[in-house]
């Protein structure tokens, strides 16, 4: 087989990358180790930046985006009980975010590439690369007990953290930065309605919780926990419990709960590697980077890989200007280590971490109530919220 672009991953940031390549007029396949089901069924993040709206749009798979999906206009950061929203349209010129589902988007892309008649290969087995900075580099892979082999010209590695794609470049021509943070989010899915028409951010001294929607009927609650914590030791009883002691007392009373539909900790983790490209191969989104949730920037970096690449590639293609490839390390990591400190920041004035003195706590409490308390502070944190623009490719 042959093609221009193999995308290892089918994921948001490989199906999304599919798409625009195609519309492009650049072939494209994509390999996927797991069941289209099995990719469905991820719980993730549903905040959309007004860059990967635009996308989505441009993809080909943004109709039902654009009817269902929740435009917010601001988000509430709650310090112990008390509340400050930050007004995005007024702080950014008129700018929002879409909350919709992972798993709804990812059905959209997926439903787009069936109609476009793409190759795709679900459960692929044994993919690797190969000779990814020579003339000629493909991806070997087995599928339904076949062995088959892919020649391309480049490679994109869209295959999470546990990918096979970081893992071909060797040790000494990447450099790895990782952060561990103590503790987790204990998510909980609930067909219940929201209990605030925004998201609300809040800072306790029993730790951090966030109410976040899927929609006007399914909410999305997430609470702190030690690393030590477990799923199976939490009912749902005793969720909604540790829940309602840190909403401030008005959510607290009007709070909906309900049977969980699905419980996960999410682990809270800060990870770079540098650089983002070896040879002909691309890192993008979790193969790359991943960010702690408290930012909603990990599904929004990943879409910065995804335009970065998709607008280096056409003009490859489509104006012949290959001297442009070896820049695309350099632009992701820009957006990339913007998206990190962002997340990086807000994960500690918000949450109560493990080792961290009285001191620090106190420090953190005054720089969040002073960023919310004027104008200029909650402006820089509105813009980084919704997004920073993209570089242009040129």
């Amino acid at each position: 087989m042959k093609t221009k672009v193999v995308i290892i991953g089918a994921g948001p940031s490989g199906l999304l990358l599919g798409q625009l390549l195609h519309k492009k007029g650049i072939d494209n396949i994509i390999l996927e180790r797991v069941s289209p089901d099995y990719v469905l069924g991820r719980i993730r993040a549903g905040i959309l930046e007004q860059g990967f709206a635009k996308l989505l749009r441009e993809a080909g798979a943004g109709e039902r985006m654009d009817e269902e999906g929740e435009i917010h206009g601001g988000v509430e950061i709650a310090i112990n009980g008390e509340r400050s929203r930050l007004d995005f349209k007024k702080l950014t010129n008129g700018k929002s975010v879409i909350v919709y589902g992972q798993t709804e988007l990812t059905r959209d892309l997926m439903e787009a590439r069936d109609r476009s008649n793409q190759i795709s290969y679900y459960e692929a087995s044994n993919v690797k690369p190969h000779n990814v900075v020579g003339e000629r580099p493909y991806v070997s892979f087995e599928h339904q007990g076949q062995k088959h082999k892919i020649q391309c010209d480049y490679i994109a590695g869209c295959d999470g953290f546990h990918g096979v794609s970081r893992k071909t470049i060797p040790e000494e021509c990447k450099t790895e930065y990782d952060r561990v943070y103590p503790g987790g989010w204990l998510g909980v899915l609930s067909e219940t309605p929201p209990v605030n028409p925004e998201l609300v951010y809040i800072r306790h001294e029993r730790g951090f919780a966030l109410c976040s929607m899927r929609s006007q009927t399914r909410s999305r609650y997430y609470i702190q926990v030690g690393e030590d914590e477990a799923v199976e030791n939490w009912s749902d009883g005793k969720f909604w419990q540790e829940l309602k002691r840190r909403l401030p007392d008005d959510l607290a009373a009007k709070l909906v709960t309900g049977p969980s539909i699905e419980k996960s900790i999410a682990p809270m983790r800060s990870f770079v590697v540098e650089p983002m490209q070896y040879g002909k191969l691309f890192l993008l989104g979790d193969a790359a980077h991943i960010v702690p949730p408290t930012g909603a920037k990990g599904l929004n970096t990943a879409a910065g890989d995804v335009y970065t690449l998709y607008s280096i590639l056409d003009q490859v293609y489509n104006e012949g200007n290959e001297d442009i490839i070896s820049r695309y390390s350099e632009i992701c990591l820009r957006r990339v280590w913007a998206g990190e400190r962002f997340s990086w920041w807000m994960s500690n004035l918000l949450h109560k971490f493990e080792g961290v003195s009285d001191f620090e706590e106190k420090v953190h409490s005054s720089e969040l109530e002073y960023y919310l308390a004027t104008e200029l502070g909650q402006k820089i944190i509105a813009e980084q919220y919704v997004g920073l623009a993209y570089d242009e490719i040129e």
